[in-house]
This record gives structure tokens, C-alpha cells and sequence, in this order.
């Protein structure tokens, strides 16, 4: 009984495979890797004031215009919220983030933002020149900044809004008017991908760093190290510092433990004009509209699982059924990457947060290949002996 009892259990294995890989695949998605800088909301320091028509029928005036942040680890930003209800909190804590990410995700009229921001104040400190381009008679520090917040709130959420300053509010009306596209600014600092994938004994990655500032420095974490794993270019050496465009490997020794391992890295630029910052709390966004020279930071991370080998298949009468169980096991983690474009065929992303999941399937599958090996061996003395 035991060789249909070992042949169903593998067959049931088998067959729960593609249904755990769709289920992992099916899955929320991973979260993102830490990117550019990081802030806390000093609070809204040059403004004017608004006239909110809201939704209800409700009017009442509001403040509009500039915010300061402080970026930890050093640098200042000035910023306009992106939502018109958003009341931002000071000290609340926030991070960068791409269009993406934040409640401009699918907004048609972001480029429009970013034009705005480009055009008006305070990147343009000429404030009579930006009076005159819009026929706003004299604008001060506090009206430019009103008219422009005012007209982001326009774009961002069509808001019926309007600058309580009349200068404020012709500054807003010729901003929306004469708005273009402008497109996505790129991460002060990234990684991409965020994580990669493969089996040991070879390079993960490549891991592109993308970023505005001259040099970054690149740090393996310490659990990394201690593993002999290596942060390396291409050719293989090791790398601790890395530009724009720059690829990184994560070098994995033949016969590491499963495990993962993360690489940091780290510099100085200006935020660029467009990026959006998020907190907790999404509607109270804010959007990049200055930046002094800015501490950044920005994490990748890579996952191996350990090939696993099931001796003496072979010298069974069952090896077939073990093969299969190893073909399926190869099948779900060569599922986790892809063949790599590179003339070394090092080991490429797979940055999926189905990786995971899927090595353990394939362990077990193994492992279970193993087991039936194991039953049909031992069977009793006296069935052997039976004619």
C-alpha cells in the first residue's frame, strides 16, 4: 500500500504547485525600499490667505502658501501642500516619493504642477518680473506664495478656491492659465530594483543607482559581511562608492546559507522640484518647490535560497518520481529570476515578493521527494519474501 500512498502524496504536492506559485503571485504587493530623503514638517511659514468654496456649499478662508522641512541628516525643503483639505500637521514625519506614490498617482494635470512650481515663486525670486508676467500689479513674498498654492490646489484637486490678495489671485489665474507638461522629476536617490533574487554561488543583481548627487557611498550591511557575501561592479570588484548609472551586484559565495542581505547608499543633492513627500496620512501631501543641498539614503536587498540535492534517487525503483519532484522544485526557483542579457550570465532580478514563497515551495518539494524514496525502501521483510 505504501508505493500508491507515496506516488498520491507526490502527485497532490505536484499539483499544489502552480495553485501556490498563482497565490504568491496574486499577493499585495512588496513594499517599497526606502528612497532620497526623508523629513519632518517644520510648518507653514510664508502665506496669504484663501477662499475655499467647498463641496457642501460651505466658504471659508484658509491659509496658503509655502512649508519648511527639515530632511534628517541635514538639509532644508521648501514645499506647497498637494491637497486642499490636507491641513499637514508640523513634526509629522515624511518620506520622498514618486508621482506614483502619492495621491498625484493618475492625476492628468501633475505635469502641470510641475510647470507651475518651475515658473513661480520661490524659484523665481523675481517677484516684480513675475508680477508683470502675470498683470499682478506688486506682489510680495506671502502673495506670490498664495497665488501659487492656490493654483496647485486648482490642478491638483479641482478645487474652487481662490486667493483672498487680488494680486494673489491674478498670479493664481495666470499660472493655471499658462500651466504646461513638464514630466516626472526622477528620485533625488534610488535603487533599481529595489530587490533581486537567485541561487548561490553567483552575482545577484544588477542594481542600478540613480541619482542627482556626484558620488554616493555604498555599504553592505554588517550580517552581509560577516556571510562573505560581497557588494561587487560587474567585473567583481568590490564597490564603496558609485554614481549615476552605476550597477551593483550582490556576490553570494558557493555553500552561504540561505539568507538576504541588504546594501545602503548614501550622499548630498538637492531634492528635485516635483518630487512629492507623503506621511501617514495621504491627504496631507506635499510637493517639492525648493531645496538646499540635502542628506539622502536608499536601500536595496537581495534573498538566495541553497540548492538542495536528494541523494541515492538513483538507486531506487522510484527515481522517476523523485525527478519529477526535483524538476518541479527547479522549475518554481528558476520561476524566481530570469536569464541575465550579461555575457557572464550572472544571475539577474527577480524582484517579486512571490521569491520567497516559491524557494520554500521547491525545498519542500524536495524534501517530500525524499520522504517517498524513504517509504518505499523500508518496506516489510515478509513483502519482499512473499512469492
Amino acid at each position: 500500500m505504501r508505493r500508491p500512498l507515496a506516488a498520491a502524496l507526490l502527485a497532490a504536492a505536484l499539483a499544489a504547485a502552480p495553485g501556490a506559485r498563482a497565490a504568491a503571485d496574486s499577493g499585495a504587493p512588496a513594499p517599497r525600499t526606502p528612497e532620497g530623503a526623508s523629513a519632518v514638517l517644520d510648518g507653514l511659514k510664508t502665506y496669504g490667505q484663501a477662499v475655499l468654496h467647498a463641496k457642501d456649499g460651505s466658504v471659508r478662508q484658509i491659509p496658503a502658501g509655502l512649508y519648511e522641512m527639515r530632511v534628517d541628516g541635514g538639509g532644508m525643503l521648501q514645499t506647497y501642500g498637494v491637497g486642499v483639505t490636507g491641513n499637514a500637521q508640523p513634526q509629522a514625519r515624511y518620506a520622498e516619493s514618486g508621482w506614483g506614490g502619492s495621491p498625484l498617482d493618475g492625476n492628468g494635470e501633475a505635469g502641470r504642477i510641475r510647470w507651475v512650481l518651475e515658473h513661480s515663486y520661490p524659484q523665481l525670486n523675481d517677484l516684480a518680473g513675475l508680477a508683470k508676467a502675470a498683470g499682478a500689479g506688486a506682489l510680495t513674498a506671502e502673495s506670490a506664495a498664495a497665488g501659487t498654492q492656490v493654483a496647485i490646489w486648482r490642478l491638483a484637486d479641482g478645487a474652487q478656491v481662490e486667493a483672498a490678495d487680488p494680486a494673489a489671485q491674478k498670479l493664481a489665474d495666470y499660472l493655471q492659465r499658462s500651466a504646461g507638461k513638464l514630466p516626472e522629476p526622477p528620485a533625488s536617490l534610488g535603487l533599481d530594483p529595489g530587490s533581486v533574487s537567485g541561487p548561490v554561488g553567483s552575482r545577484l543583481g544588477p542594481v542600478t543607482v540613480r541619482t542627482g548627487a556626484q558620488s554616493v557611498t555604498v555599504t553592505p550591511d554588517a550580517a552581509a559581511a560577516a556571510m562573505g557575501v560581497r557588494v561587487v561592479d560587474a567585473e567583481g570588484k568590490p564597490v564603496t562608492t558609485a554614481a549615476n548609472g552605476s550597477t551593483l551586484y550582490f556576490e553570494v559565495p558557493a555553500g552561504t546559507p540561505d539568507g538576504s542581505a541588504s546594501v545602503t547608499v548614501q550622499g548630498s543633492t538637492r531634492v528635485p522640484v516635483g518630487r512629492v513627500f507623503t506621511s501617514e496620512v495621504p491627504s496631507q501631501a506635499q510637493i517639492v518647490a525648493g531645496s538646499s543641498q540635502s542628506a539622502l539614503a536608499a536601500t536595496a536587498s537581495a534573498v538566495w535560497p541553497q540548492p538542495v540535492v536528494v541523494e541515492g534517487a538513483a538507486a531506487t525503483g522510484d527515481g522517476s518520481a523523485v525527478t519529477q519532484a526535483s524538476a518541479a522544485a527547479a522549475a518554481a526557483a528558476a520561476a524566481a529570476s530570469e536569464s541575465s542579457p550579461d555575457d557572464e550570465r550572472l544571475a539577474t532580478s527577480g524582484s517579486s515578493a512571490a521569491t520567497p514563497v516559491i524557494a520554500s515551495l521547491a525545498v519542500g518539494l524536495v524534501v517530500l521527494g525524499g520522504l517517498v524514496v524513504l517509504l518505499l525502501r523500508k518496506r516489510p521483510l515478509d513483502e519482499e519474501d512473499r512469492p
